[in-house]
């Protein structure tokens, strides 16, 4: 049997959509606790607005914002391996931003005080310097730029 090499940026991309995963089987548990506790109705549960206990709602918001950019994520991780830039400094990023994600969403989830907040985009802007240094990356390994 034969194994594909799969770059260490792909392997954090799975990585993060698990996350992703987690989070929604987070809020999806809550979510059951309260309906089967007698705390909420199936219909309490409205999109875009605060809804359940403050945990709760911090989970949910930690998941919904997990996904809103893994999209981003994997249009830069899957370009690049599409590219052929497996460098160690491409696969280096792409773990960076996971471990980033991972520990945005427990800032997220544990406190929602300032401290906590500025934390949480310190968290964030790590992410993003590193989705930016990928994506010249890419754009330098197709010649673009």
């Amino acid at each position: 049997m034969t194994f594909a090499t799969v770059p260490h940026s792909v392997i954090a991309l799975v990585i993060y959509a698990l996350w992703a995963i987690a989070l929604a089987l987070m809020v999806a548990a809550d979510r059951t606790l309260m309906v089967m506790g007698g705390k909420a109705k199936l219909t309490d549960f409205t999109p875009g607005t605060q809804h359940g206990t403050e945990s709760y709602w911090r989970i949910n918001r930690a998941q919904a914002n997990t996904a809103e950019n893994l999209a981003i994520f994997a249009a830069i991780v899957l370009s690049g391996w599409v590219a052929g830039q497996e460098s160690h400094l491409f696969n280096l990023l792409a773990v960076i931003v996971v471990i980033f994600r991972v520990i945005q969403s427990f800032i997220h989830m544990m406190s929602g005080s300032t401290f906590a907040i500025q934390m949480r985009f310190g968290a964030f802007a790590v992410q993003v310097v590193c989705e930016i240094w990928m994506a010249v990356l890419v754009l330098m390994t197709a010649n673009v730029i």
